[in-house]
């Protein structure tokens, strides 16, 4: 059994977990500055970035030494513009862990309401041997 899955069995990863980021939307969030389009609204790609933080915060303390989660698949609908100087939260909740894959309900909000949705899976890998691959 590998390293990542052996760790898995032994970690406090249970549905439900939830974490939470905060962003006040600044110039280098929006779609103009990312490239992702030409208005200076907070831009897919950052909605996609505090999506895969908030999951990350959600298991944050939970992964034994040595191990980490990747991104694997982000699947987001990004329903209103947000305007710069704006707040927003992003809220990833874990809906499902299938062995080392790790699925999330996430949700990002701004005062005016549910600003983006959808789900992110990460999947638990073991640091070392991730990154000989990756060489």
């Amino acid at each position: 059994m590998s390293g990542a899955r052996r760790n898995l069995a032994a970690m406090a990863i249970e549905v439900g977990l939830r974490g939470e980021v905060h962003l006040i939307v600044g110039e280098a969030d929006t779609a103009l500055a990312l490239g992702s389009g030409s208005v200076p609204v907070l831009g897919t790609p950052r909605v996609v970035a505090l999506c895969e933080q908030a999951a990350v915060a959600a298991i944050t303390g939970k992964l034994d030494d040595g191990t980490t989660t990747v991104g694997m698949r982000v699947q987001i609908d990004h329903l209103q513009p947000t305007a710069v100087g704006k707040a927003v939260s992003a809220e990833a909740i874990l809906e499902r862990v299938e062995g080392r894959r790790l699925t999330f309900m996430v949700s990002v909000h701004d005062p005016r309401g549910l600003v983006a949705a959808g789900k992110v899976t990460r999947v638990v890998i073991d640091v070392q041997r991730f990154m000989e691959k990756a060489t």
